[in-house]
């Protein structure tokens, strides 16, 4: 099996990586850092292609593909990882347009891109696989952009499952993977979050859905039920409550 990993060099991605290498896959891996490709895949003989890319750029698109190539032209699973996010209770513009441009413009850049691969490639199953978060279930107001370009993602990858009906596709997978915190560098910083989960074992929760083709996967059960118990909250009460993290 083949996969190449988006946003592999830190963080959520590269806990992956060394699960699926555990798990006997050929991996490509891409990220912005060569220096850390390349140290990753010295590292790791199941890594068996790098290549530099930053979903932001219009080339991404064609650097994609290159890797694909360098894997011998075909892959069964892409995972996206790549994503930023700030609490910005300040509401810097920057921040959020920046969050904006990586999570929405990047992602859609880089899904449509391996959607086109797997439906031009009819002769094996695919699988498509993003990092979300459990942000997208609810607004919340101390990350405005970060939240809503989890709600995003959480609504586009839908709309790829209805689309796969309506073009009549069945040979592409598509896993929409909502963590609760994980202690990765995203959450860094001068807040506090609570029940932080550890990468690896995240990791290893995301595989094991990998591979039963879950089209949901929430780590960990007691984000589960949070999400399940923040829903019922009406919007008119939610909007006051005053949820942010400080320490």
């Amino acid at each position: 099996m083949k996969a190449i990993v988006m946003g592999a060099t830190s963080g959520i991605g590269l806990a992956v990586v060394k699960q699926l290498s555990a798990r006997g896959w050929s991996i490509g891996i891409a990220g912005r850092r060569q220096d850390r490709l390349i140290e990753i895949q010295r590292t790791d003989l199941n890594v068996i292609a790098t290549e530099c890319i930053d979903i932001n750029q219009p080339e991404a698109a064609d650097k994609l593909h290159t890797l694909i190539g360098k894997m011998g032209g075909d892959i069964d699973l892409y995972f996206h990882s790549s994503g930023i996010g700030y609490q910005n209770i300040a509401l810097d513009r920057d921040k959020e347009i920046a969050t904006a441009q990586t999570n929405v413009v990047g992602f859609t850049r880089m899904i449509d891109t391996a959607w086109h691969y797997f439906a031009e490639h009819p002769e094996r199953p695919g699988h498509i696989a993003v990092i979300s978060s459990i942000a997208g279930t609810k607004g919340l107001g101390a990350a405005p952009s970060y939240s809503a370009s989890k709600r995003y993602i959480n609504h586009y990858l839908e709309c790829l499952c209805q689309l796969r009906r309506i073009r009549h596709i069945k040979h592409i997978g598509i896993t929409d993977i909502r963590p609760g915190f994980v202690r990765t560098a995203l959450l860094d910083g001068d807040a506090y979050y609570p029940l932080q989960l550890d990468p690896n074992q995240v990791a290893v929760s995301i595989v094991n859905g990998l591979q039963k083709r879950k089209s949901i996967i929430t780590v960990d059960w007691r984000y589960r039920l949070l999400v399940f118990f923040w829903r019922l909250i009406p919007r008119w009460i939610w909007i006051r409550l005053p949820i942010a993290s400080q320490k």
